[in-house]
């Protein structure tokens, strides 16, 4: 038992389990593909540049991805990553490294948010020319929500950007966290040739970096370089106490802060050494049975992504589960804490962008594919234990709504396989009017491209030519308690109807005719998601 346990805990404490964030077009793809260069995973990145590109990136596998250059759902990749000799000491000889990736779409955030949720950590990807952008500030909320530690790394540094103190100024201002820099970059745009590493106070210098598709030659030399630019603003940042603090970073009250460039690799290898030895591990998590230990505790983990047609040829469905605790151990069977139901762990999968492998057993932090038969919801929780849950995922407010019109669709069977299975997805929300069975479904999402992808994978998916039409509602609020449903039901501005699940549902043109609805109806409770704790 005691070799069992020290087993898992180095399992353990060698994972590092993050999610990539950013606003559009800062790079976050082109840096996830070269760390998974670094990471051996990959022989050639291939860089998300413009629909004609003869590659695309790992992580983008949806066929609308690849013809648009964007990510619009959210991928898993790993790969093993061994320490340089220097800092093997007391680190782990070997990191899994798990790496979600998450859309960096605002239309997508939804997604964003339950993928977030299986990470441990979060990199918050800057342009260096830019700053801190809209999206980013928004995906920063979700990660201090759930209590993450965030590292940044500002990107683009073989463009002429911001002068970092700049950039460093605006993180505390605008995200209100202390920015510490853990290197600092010398020199920009084509000049930009190495970067300085305070923790080991040595110099770094890159070349070679042929446009980011090959690794980079890398100099060192012991302390700072002579340029007086570098040397004054690294007095700054020790006169003003600028020092790394991994109980702060926990804390959220610190972001440890790196510079480089993703597409010519410069300063991407320093970045993950570093942050593979300073970012966390698997940690205990909370849930209806008290703190879970990832260690002492039997297996567990929750389903944060659901995903259809992975395989073309095999038109499977997979659920995404992370580990929460012990060890999993496929063919073995678990309690479906929303059913009590057990469920066997057969045909388990480690995911690669679209790819897979078979897996024998992970442990936490580790994310696998079940194969889903039907089975399982976004949110579920399995676990060896009976009677233990985490919180629930919750269906967040969409914002634009699409009528299917249904009398142009020759394959209706098709058509409601399809949209269910892209329901169960969380890709959209389906609606229905009472009494009106599935004769006219209602469409919602959080933003209009989901529509462009939902049109797009029925027809490559499932043969179907989807019509829509547009409605005025730009807010669903879900209805609670005791209420006549007579008293919104024949509003020309408000529309009552069921969810998936048969739960009311408020459909309304604007805030100003809920706050309406509110003020002649006080006895309707109505929240913002499916969850009424959420309000």
């Amino acid at each position: 038992m005691e070799s069992l346990e020290r087993r898992l805990r180095s399992e353990v404490e060698r994972r590092r389990t993050f999610a990539i964030i950013s606003h559009p077009d800062a790079g976050k793809t082109t840096l996830t593909e070269k760390l998974l260069l670094f990471g051996g995973a990959l022989r050639e990145a291939g860089a998300v540049r413009a629909q004609r590109a003869s590659r695309h990136a790992t992580s983008d596998w949806l066929e609308l991805e690849k013809q648009r250059g964007i990510s619009v759902s959210s991928s898993v990749m790993h790969f093993d990553w061994s320490p340089s000799p220097e800092r093997m000491g007391t680190l782990p000889m070997r990191y899994r490294v798990n790496i979600l990736d998450t859309p960096g779409h605002k239309d997508f955030s939804e997604d964003t948010y339950r993928t977030v949720m299986a990470a441990d950590s979060a990199v918050m990807l800057i342009d260096a020319a830019k700053g801190v952008e809209a999206q980013t500030r928004k995906l920063f909320e979700v990660c201090r929500l759930r209590h993450i530690p965030i590292f940044t790394f500002v990107n683009k540094l073989d463009r002429h950007g911001r002068d970092p103190l700049d950039l460093m100024g605006e993180i505390e201002e605008v995200l209100g966290i202390d920015a510490v820099p853990v290197n600092w970059p010398l020199g920009a745009g084509s000049e930009f040739r190495g970067i300085y590493d305070r923790i080991g106070a040595k110099s770094l210098y890159f070349s070679g970096g042929k446009h980011g598709t090959q690794r980079v030659e890398q100099r060192e030399v012991a302390g700072p370089p002579e340029a007086a630019a570098v040397r004054d603003a690294l007095a700054l940042l020790d006169g003003a106490g600028a020092v790394f603090s991994a109980e702060a970073v926990r804390a959220q009250r610190q972001t440890p802060m790196f510079f480089g460039s993703a597409l010519t690799n410069f300063g991407v290898l320093p970045f993950l050494e570093r942050f593979l030895e300073l970012a966390p591990y698997p940690g205990p998590r909370e849930s209806s049975a008290g703190l879970v230990d990832p260690v002492k505790d039997g297996f567990s983990g929750f389903v944060f992504k659901i995903q259809a047609n992975m395989d073309p040829d095999h038109r499977d469905r997979v659920a995404f589960l992370r580990i929460c605790s012990g060890r999993f151990e496929r063919g073995a069977s678990a309690t479906l804490a929303r059913t009590g139901k057990l469920v066997r762990l057969a045909n388990s999968t480690l995911l690669m962008g679209q790819g897979r492998e078979e897996v024998e057993e992970a442990f936490a932090g580790d994310v696998v594919g079940l194969f889903d038969p039907g089975v399982f919801r976004i949110g579920d929780t399995l676990a060896e234990k009976p009677g233990l849950a985490y919180a629930g995922i919750p269906t967040f407010s969409p914002e634009h709504f699409r009528r299917v019109e249904v009398a142009g669709v020759e394959r209706r069977k098709a058509l409601a396989k399809g949209l269910e299975q892209l329901a169960q997805e969380g890709a959209v929300q389906i609606f229905t009017e009472p009494g009106a069975g599935t004769a006219a479904p209602i469409l919602g999402v959080v933003g209009p491209l989901q529509f462009d992808v939902l049109v797009a994978r029925l027809a490559s998916e499932y043969g179907v030519e989807l019509r829509l039409a547009p409605l005025p509602f730009m807010i669903a609020r879900w209805v609670h308690g005791a209420f006549d449903p007579d008293v919104l039901r024949y509003s020309g501005t408000l529309k009552l109807v069921d969810d998936r699940d048969g739960k009311a549902v408020l459909l309304a043109e604007s805030a100003w005719h809920v706050e309406r609805a509110l003020a002649r109806h006080p006895e309707i409770v109505l929240s913002e998601t499916s969850d009424p704790q959420l309000r």
